[in-house]
């Protein structure tokens, strides 16, 4: 049976890659089938103005208000990754990934005046700001006529719940007289953008900061009035100023070009896996084509945006699913050199390297959940691409991979220099001697110590390169008449700031949009204009379409909630891992997760590399792939000390020398994926993938010279026995 499975497995494997890039359906090809963000394709930008006649900081104050609700808004109903910036004071912009035209990007945003509950004689009774949650449920009450519905559950703040109990009161005691033609006056009619999106009859007083709508409402059309009553209500109206449609951010053949990418290092980790581990290698590839296979169309079914922040989280999801097999493998070879039967060994070595796979899985998870639920824009969208690789990598490397050993164990070629075993071992369980690690342990302090002040210090004195995103800047929307060649363009531009911000617009690309961090004044702009009509030949007629300041697209809401995610998630495996293991080794996992984010900000400040969104994506794949190898060690060190009979120390250093092997391989095959990105892609690529790799590579230094480290320095601190049983 588990020869019939395995020939199944493997040929719905290929049959499946084979429709996938083929097409089927009418759909087509995954290719046709994803959806890519605004960087890799474009989309449309709407310019929305505020009608009001405020200024100075209370017209700055009401622009963030708007700001932050339009971006909670657009999250509600389901778009990811929306650029959202507050241009000229008062105008706000967002950039949509994937919308051809202007109707679809006004319908995908939602509606954009105030959200109103009003009562039938036109009175208002609550707005949005006193909604505090809205969700779609299945209905549970007694009515066999709603049985097998949805409804839609509203939950009010204080003053909202009084208003809402006084206005039912009015219309249960026939004090409403009805000024709406077609309503009845036991309605409650719900206002978005002067449109009603419901009118549900109001049948009690209601009393209590929640109630319920309901009707024939299916999943949908409930869960789509929950998010448009959620999304909250502006503390201004908008007027629609401008829509147009803009290019990839990253280039015309981003996609393709990242596409490219991909393929090129899946086939490197492919390779790498064989040349290593022989017949094991080989399941492994296996189980990482079915893996990919069924994360590009989880990534569909969800209707996920692929962005760069989205490609972060699937190059480290690639990463540990590989990760996983490399643990599984690990130990099926130490079990083979035990002495054991490869068959044996198969069986013995999964059952080993479960607690390990779960307990660095579920860390990671609690992490990508937590950002999530909290993050916003980019963050939400690297932690739904982490979550989903990480649930199936679980599933193909501990089910998939499991089966397909023990398949291969049970035939006849089964040897252990099949699985690169050259040579059986001593049968004993108790850790061979490890490289001195603890001895040595100040000298890793040191190191990290001079490279935090040295990276730090340079960029706090000469000053981080915050980018536009961070900062805001000045933008121009310059309308060329015709195509022109971006690289001919970045040559003409007299300032680097300015090549780094380019992007095609219109619908034949004659328009460019240009960003700077630079606030221009306007003699610079048309000293800047008049240079670049005169080289590209450009009348005077309307050259200069739309200029101005323009605020930063991250938020502080969003940098807020990335900050806050962060330390609620740290909270969160610290509780874990203090459960798991013990709480030494929590505290030590947070110190070396704080360590491995602060070198990658000196990283950034010791090689004056731009600061922007996907930096917020790098800071999160690095805290990611720390906690996961950090914790793998652990695992280990955890095993010596219940089987070991020597000193901590020595145990320690065993435990990491025994997992260096798999710290190697999982950053190599991490950097393999990243890798291609980096030769074949554009510099807005480079200049994001250059510090995933410093960050894969602080990662796994800090598992074994830090994190490991500060565990032991804990133990002697808090007097903990050095001996086993403590």
């Amino acid at each position: 049976m588990k020869k019939v499975l395995s020939i199944i497995i493997v040929l719905v494997i290929l049959a499946g890659w084979f429709f996938s890039l083929n097409g089927f359906g009418e759909g087509g090809s995954i290719a046709q089938r994803m959806k890519l963000g605004l960087d890799m394709i474009g989309g449309v930008s709407v310019v929305l103005e505020a009608d009001t006649d405020a200024t100075g900081a209370e017209l700055k104050s009401l622009m963030d208000q708007v700001q932050a609700v339009m971006e909670r808004r657009v999250n509600e109903m389901g778009l990811s990754e929306p650029v959202i910036t507050v241009e000229n004071e008062n105008r706000i912009r967002i950039e949509l990934p994937g919308a051809q035209n202007a109707q679809e990007a006004i319908e995908s945003i939602g509606r954009t005046a105030q959200l109103a509950f009003i009562t039938t004689d036109g009175n208002v009774v609550v707005t949005g700001e006193n909604v505090k949650n809205a969700t779609a449920d299945v209905y549970q009450g007694n009515q066999s006529s709603l049985l097998g519905t949805y409804t839609v559950n509203l939950e009010f703040d204080s003053a909202g719940t009084d208003a809402f109990t006084e206005a039912t009161r009015k219309i249960m005691n026939g004090e409403i007289t009805p000024a709406m033609e077609g309503f009845s006056a036991n309605q409650i009619l719900i206002l978005l953008d002067e449109e009603v999106i419901s009118n549900p009859m109001v049948s009690t007083v209601i009393s209590s900061s929640t109630c319920q709508i309901t009707g024939n409402f299916t999943a949908s059309s409930a869960g789509n009035l929950a998010a448009l009553i959620r999304g909250g209500s502006l503390p201004v109206s908008l007027s629609e100023v401008q829509t147009e449609i803009v290019g990839p951010t990253l280039g015309l053949d981003a996609a393709h070009k990242s596409v490219v990418a991909g393929i090129i290092g899946l086939a490197l980790i492919m390779v790498v896996t064989i040349v290593v581990y022989r017949v094991m290698g080989i399941v492994a590839d296996i189980a990482l084509l079915l893996y990919v296979l069924l994360y590009i169309w989880v990534m569909i079914a969800f209707h996920a945006v692929l962005t760069l922040p989205g490609i972060a989280g699937i190059i480290l999801s690639i990463g540990m699913a590989v990760d996983s097999n490399v643990i599984i493998f690990s130990r099926i070879r130490e079990e083979i050199g035990l002495g054991k039967s490869v068959r044996v060994a198969v069986q013995s070595g999964f059952k080993r390297a479960m607690g390990t796979i779960l307990d660095s899985q579920i860390t990671t998870v609690i992490a990508a959940v937590v950002l999530y639920m909290l993050g916003t824009g980019s963050v939400r969208g690297f932690a739904m691409t982490l979550l989903i690789g990480i649930v199936l990598s679980i599933f193909t490397a501990v089910v998939i991979s499991q089966l397909l050993l023990q398949t291969l164990a049970e035939m006849k070629f089964a040897s252990p220099k099949a699985f690169g075993v050259k040579e059986q071992k001593d049968t004993s369980t108790e850790l061979k001697d490890g490289y001195p690690f603890m001895s040595k342990r100040k000298i890793f302090y040191l190191v990290s110590l001079a490279l935090l002040i040295l990276g730090l210090g340079i960029g706090l004195i000469r000053g981080f390169n915050m980018g536009i995103d961070f900062t805001g800047g000045t933008v121009l929307q310059l309308n060329f008449g015709q195509q022109v060649d971006l690289q001919a363009l970045r040559e003409a531009l007299p300032d680097t700031d300015l090549r780094d911000g380019i992007q095609y617009a219109g619908e034949n690309n004659e328009k460019v949009i240009l960003k700077t961090t630079q606030v221009m004044e306007n003699a610079e702009r048309q000293e800047l204009c008049a240079k670049l009509q005169e080289q590209f030949g450009v009348g005077e007629s309307e050259f200069i379409e739309q200029a101005g300041l323009i605020g930063p697209s991250v938020g502080t809401q969003l940098k807020s909630n990335a900050v806050k995610a962060v330390i609620i998630a740290s909270l969160a495996m610290l509780v874990y891992i203090a459960i798991r293991f013990e709480w030494r080794f929590g505290i030590a996992a947070i110190i070396a997760l704080l360590h491995d984010a602060f070198m990658l900000i000196a990283f950034y400040g010791l090689f004056h590399i731009q600061m922007n969104s996907p930096f917020i994506a790098g800071l999160l794949i690095v805290i990611g792939y720390s906690i996961n190898d950090t914790i793998v060690i652990f695992d280990r060190i955890r095993e010596g000390l219940k089987i070991g009979k020597r000193k901590q120390e020595a145990i320690i250093d065993a435990s990491i020398t025994a997992c260096i092997g798999r710290s190697i391989m999982t950053s190599v095959t991490t950097m393999l994926a990243i890798l291609p990105l980096i030769i074949l892609c554009g510099e807005s690529i480079r200049a994001f993938a250059l510090p995933l790799i410093a960050g894969v590579l602080v990662g796994t230094y800090s598992s074994i010279g830090i994190a490991s480290a500060m565990y032991y320095d804990l133990c002697r601190l808090t007097k903990k026995n050095k001996y086993k049983g403590a």
